[in-house]
């Protein structure tokens, strides 16, 4: 058995699960889907329970509150029972092939395997979030201009690059990867649980890997617009775990003082340009 079970979490993303879900049930492979709500105040949960009533594959949970992307990825994961696991993104426009084909990669490498794709923009622009390196926050300090220059230079040469990190917008991986590191960490909210999770498939073995032949359309930011400051503070609360979680044992008392003032002063910025568009 080699089906798909898709994940995609919501919240406030009526202007895309329509499309998003109709693509997701003509996709190759996918004999699950699974939409896990969060919270969502617009009409976003009348869309789905439609999708629902006219394809037996997607089923919904709706949580009353929400308790942040990384606990609605495992409770749809849990909620499945497919071989592979997708998490894709209720703004990403997946093409009929794009499971199937990232699938047929996985079967090409020996072990385990966590694969992304190239990620595009409504404009053709290739994402650089989709290849990106693991932060080292000690180094950022002395060069705080390395926080954004993460991305890796894309290698069109390799139909599959490894990379340290791919972008949360769609994931693929075995289902047994997936329960054998625990799913994601749902003590991130929102942001920073994609880096942690190819963290961990890294430390257990697998391969990370974004197939530069699979290009998708991404349209960024639809559950974050209304919010920009709930998803600024959990974005930079997110980065701090990472560091406390993966980085700070190796590194001294005034370097994590540092990192941590580093963090929380960039969202005192962001912050601020955040105020003063509003303004």
């Amino acid at each position: 058995m080699s089906g798909i079970a898709a994940v995609v979490v919501t919240h406030e993303s009526a202007s895309s699960i329509d499309d998003c879900l109709m693509r997701l049930r003509v996709a190759h492979g996918v004999h699950e889907i699974r939409v896990v709500d969060n919270a969502s105040a617009d009409d976003t949960m009348e869309i789905v329970q439609r999708h629902a009533l006219q394809d037996a594959r997607v089923r919904f949970i709706a949580n009353p509150d929400n308790p942040g992307f990384a606990v609605g990825c495992n409770q749809g994961a849990r909620d499945t029972q497919a071989p592979w696991l997708a998490f894709v993104n209720p703004d990403l426009m997946v093409e009929a092939d794009t499971l199937s084909r990232l699938r047929a990669h996985a079967f090409g490498v020996a072990g385990n395997v966590l694969l992304g794709v190239d990620l595009v923009d409504e404009e053709g622009a290739r994402d650089a979030a989709a290849r990106r390196r693991e932060p080292v926050f000690a180094a950022m300090l002395h060069a705080p201009g390395a926080a954004s220059k993460l991305g890796v230079p894309i290698d069109d040469s390799l139909a599959l690059q490894p990379v340290d990190v791919i972008s949360g917008a769609l994931m693929l991986l075995s289902r047994a990867l997936f329960d054998g590191i625990g799913g994601f960490d749902e003590k991130y909210r929102l942001h920073a649980e994609d880096m942690d999770l190819c963290r961990r498939a890294r430390d257990a073995g697998a391969l990370v890997v974004v197939a530069n032949d699979i290009r998708v359309l991404h349209i960024r930011g639809v559950s974050s617009r209304a919010r920009p400051v709930f998803v600024e503070w959990h974005k930079h609360r997110g980065l701090w775990r990472y560091f406390r979680k993966f980085e700070a044992a190796q590194r001294g008392v005034l370097t994590q003082l540092g990192v941590f003032g580093a963090i929380w002063l960039h969202f005192g910025a962001v912050l601020a340009r955040v105020v003063l568009r509003r303004a």
